[in-house]
């Protein structure tokens, strides 16, 4: 935790700011000079060489297990936006060969039960599942940062009556609050995001919270207080730019839950409905052929079981990364 130095930014810009506190500009204007420095020593290098050079002084992307998950949370990504343009076979088309094996001539990973190619629905499945994360997690991080943000800033009366609503909300199983909002919603995208993104804002509020009530203690937020600066610019340009670090490490992580979130209520009936192509409705489906024709569960399950771990591995790197000293 912190020293009371200001040691614990974590944010790994430059020395002078691992040691001190500094304002929301001060800290900007230090970047923009190690961006100028480092493009004019590495003017020679390829573009390339110099990313990878930055990401390694930050100390991204270190280990191997970080490395492995880098590349397939980037190709995952890349396959959700692009490969249903390189993909040709329909993924909802029922065709009269089905069961088809791996290795079939025009179907790779052969066809399901009603005939549908399985790598298209594979590549086509991707992008449902990830846009459900990605924006469930995007609405969580706006939703608990917001609130965590407020409360500790304000304390108080504010901090005691949004945290009794952070900590009822946190009362309730995240799964079983997940279904009963999208049960009540009903069944589609829309409420699968709104779900998923309700039930996982309370654990980020709580650190963000904790992260803004350490930094309104500090001299910098006190002076800009003082000095008459505005709550939503002290919030915004002074406290949310000092707790991005550690934040964002674990919004990363937090999509990880998404994605076995939307699975899991995908596989019950709940989330993505058919004949849109699921990752976990394809689990769902193919359950009646395991035995059978285990490559209908296997292939959707290993890559959703793929992505949560490499989520998580990415987002234990970037707080190993942004919040080197561990002050959270």
């Amino acid at each position: 935790m912190s020293d009371g130095t200001g040691s614990d930014l974590g944010l790994g810009t430059t020395d002078a700011l691992a040691a001190a506190p500094v304002s929301g500009g001060a800290m900007r204007s230090a970047r923009r000079g190690k961006d100028r420095g480092g493009r004019g020593r590495g003017r020679g290098r390829g573009r390339g060489r110099g990313a990878v050079a930055k990401l390694r002084q930050l100390g991204i992307g270190t280990s191997w297990p970080a490395k492995v998950s880098w590349v397939f949370l980037i190709a995952i990504v890349l396959v959700a936006l692009v490969g249903p343009l390189l993909i040709s076979a329909d993924p909802v088309r029922q065709t009269s060969s089905a069961m088809l094996p791996f290795g079939s001539p025009g179907h790779l990973l052969g066809t399901d039960d009603l005939g549908r190619d399985e790598l298209a629905r594979l590549v086509h499945g991707a992008r449902p599942l990830l846009f459900v994360a990605f924006a469930s997690t995007a609405l969580a991080a706006v939703i608990g940062t917001g609130v965590g943000l407020l409360a500790g800033y304000a304390g108080g009366v504010v901090e005691q009556v949004l945290m009794r609503v952070v900590d009822l909300a946190l009362a309730f199983p995240s799964i079983l609050l997940v279904i009963l909002l999208v049960a009540a919603a009903g069944p589609g995208t829309t409420s699968l995001v709104v779900g998923v993104g309700v039930s996982l804002a309370p654990g980020l509020a709580r650190l963000a919270r904790a992260l803004a009530a350490r930094e309104t203690a500090r001299d910098y937020i006190v002076a800009a207080r003082l000095g008459g600066t505005r709550t939503p610019r002290v919030l915004v340009q002074e406290i949310l730019p000092n707790i991005a670090g550690p934040m964002v490490a674990q919004v990363v992580m937090t999509l990880s839950v998404a994605a076995g979130f939307a699975a899991g209520l995908s596989y019950l009936g709940l989330g993505i409905q058919p004949p849109t192509p699921d990752w976990g409705y394809m689990v769902q489906a193919g359950q009646e052929f395991l035995y059978s024709a285990p490559r209908l569960v296997v292939l959707p399950a290993t890559l959703t079981l793929l992505f949560v771990v490499a989520c998580n591995f990415v987002g234990d790197d970037l707080r190993d990364a942004l919040d080197p000293k561990g002050t959270v």
